[in-house]
């Protein structure tokens, strides 16, 4: 997501180009008024100031890579281009047009960079409690999915038809188990883990007991099935 930013960048310096081009090519005086009197100059640096407040947010709002914060960020940068359009034209007839007070294109420009900080901060804090979240989910999930991968795996080192037999049913009890875990089941969860490993010995060790020993293992697995169904 971060090299898109660099489209975002040579678009902020083409308007801002153009603001800086239309601001000094256009008529010094107009009506008798010189648009470089008064506050021009100090005008003139103020916005330049927030026009660069906007390069800033929209650098926070693109630095993200992981693809459900770039789906949060979405209505962001789509904010930080119209913000961004919208201080140059405030900016240009601000600063372009001699009887136009310099402090309407200040604080309008001001204001326009607060709407957008207050964008990134809000979407900040949202993609940070997502990720939260979505650690959480992860952390919750990793026991079945390790387990599963696991059983996948011992399939292929079954050497006979009757362990290979016990080793998918094992596998295919698993992959389809719930998937979420609680802390309630921490102690089911321990036992299946040591049922297993006993199962994978049996399974690598050729002995005659595999059917056994998967049918412990489906067990506590639909046990656990049904604890889950109960906690939800």
């Amino acid at each position: 997501m971060k090299k898109y930013f660099k489209f975002y960048l040579i678009a902020w310096v083409i308007l801002l180009a153009i603001f800086n081009l239309i601001v000094f090519l256009t008529p010094t005086e107009l009506a008798g008024m010189n648009k470089f009197g008064g506050a021009f100059w100090p005008g003139y640096a103020l916005i330049t100031l927030a026009l660069i407040g906007q390069l800033v947010c929209a650098f926070f709002a693109f630095r993200t890579d992981r693809l459900d914060k770039v789906f949060l960020n979405l209505p962001l940068i789509r904010i930080s281009y119209l913000t961004l359009i919208v201080s140059v034209i405030v900016g240009i007839a601000s600063m372009a047009i001699p009887d136009l007070p310099v402090w309407v294109g200040i604080v309008a420009c001001l204001l326009i960079l607060g709407f957008s900080a207050l964008a990134v901060i809000n979407a900040g804090a949202a993609a940070a409690l997502i990720g939260d979240v979505d650690a959480k989910v992860k952390a919750k999930t990793f026991f079945i999915k390790l387990l599963t991968a696991d059983a996948e795996s011992l399939i292929a080192k079954a050497d006979n038809d009757e362990a290979r037999s016990a080793a998918k049913k094992v596998f295919e009890a698993i992959r389809y188990s719930d998937p979420m875990s609680d802390d309630a089941l921490a102690g089911l969860e321990s036992e299946i883990a040591e049922k297993f490993a006993y199962f994978t010995t049996v399974i690598r060790s050729g002995a005659d007991n595999s059917a056994q020993a998967a049918d412990e293992v489906i067990r506590l697995v639909s046990e656990r099935n049904i604890k889950c169904k109960m906690l939800k």
